[in-house]
């Protein structure tokens, strides 16, 4: 029997409790055997204090995931030069794990442009679709996506689940901490020591992050 594996993909800038909110819960639902979260690679057009390094990002998800057995994090996008597709992406993860069958996750706004990703229908041969819905009136339209890829993509796998939302917001945390405000109740302690010791998204060593 093959095991069930999830991927989680995003740039993870930085990653917070919202995201592994997300995680864990699709597991749960779908009895995943465990998941990968991949960072995303550098983005040159964005300034550096807008979007941290490759190296800084991966780290925090390694710092993340470090509480559960079941997460790991890939690097193969960060290492990579170039921009990453996610078709490119499943093709180099079903070479290396032959034993797993893969789902992957994204978020709803995801699911109804992703007929715009490149090589879409083949990412729907290599793996189940999973989009997760955080606000409660866009079930009616994301469902009837779903339906619409599947008879464009016979035989594709597409679920939409609805998952409790986690008010977080990585935007919103980057300008927190750029005023040095608290923001210990929306990362991973880990992630906050981390981030306060790189001095990351202009955040001042001389003050206190809480």
């Amino acid at each position: 029997m093959k095991r069930q594996l999830g991927l989680f993909g995003g740039s993870f800038n930085p990653i917070h409790k919202g995201h592994l909110h997300l995680v864990r819960a699709v597991k749960k639902e779908l009895h995943l055997d465990g998941v990968i979260l991949m960072p995303a690679g550098e983005a040159p057009h964005k300034s550096t204090a807008e979007y941290v390094p490759a190296a800084d990002r991966l780290r925090m998800c390694r710092l993340a995931a470090k509480n559960f057995r079941w997460l790991t994090v890939s690097d193969y996008e960060t290492a990579k030069s170039g921009k990453s597709y996610t078709v490119d992406t499943l093709r180099a993860l079903r070479a290396a794990y032959p034993d797993a069958e893969w789902t992957l996750m994204i978020g709803s706004d995801m699911l109804l442009t992703f007929e715009t990703w490149r090589e879409w229908q083949e990412i729907l041969r290599m793996a189940r679709l999973c989009a997760v819905s955080r606000e409660s009136g866009d079930l009616p339209q994301l469902r009837e996506k779903a339906e619409s890829l599947k008879a464009l993509c016979p035989g594709a796998e597409i679920l939409v689940l609805s998952v409790q939302a986690v008010p977080v917001s990585s935007t919103e945390i980057r300008q927190n901490l750029k005023k040095n405000a608290d923001c210990s109740c929306l990362l991973p302690e880990n992630v906050v020591q981390y981030i306060r010791k790189k001095h990351l998204y202009g955040n001042d060593p001389e003050q206190t992050m809480g």
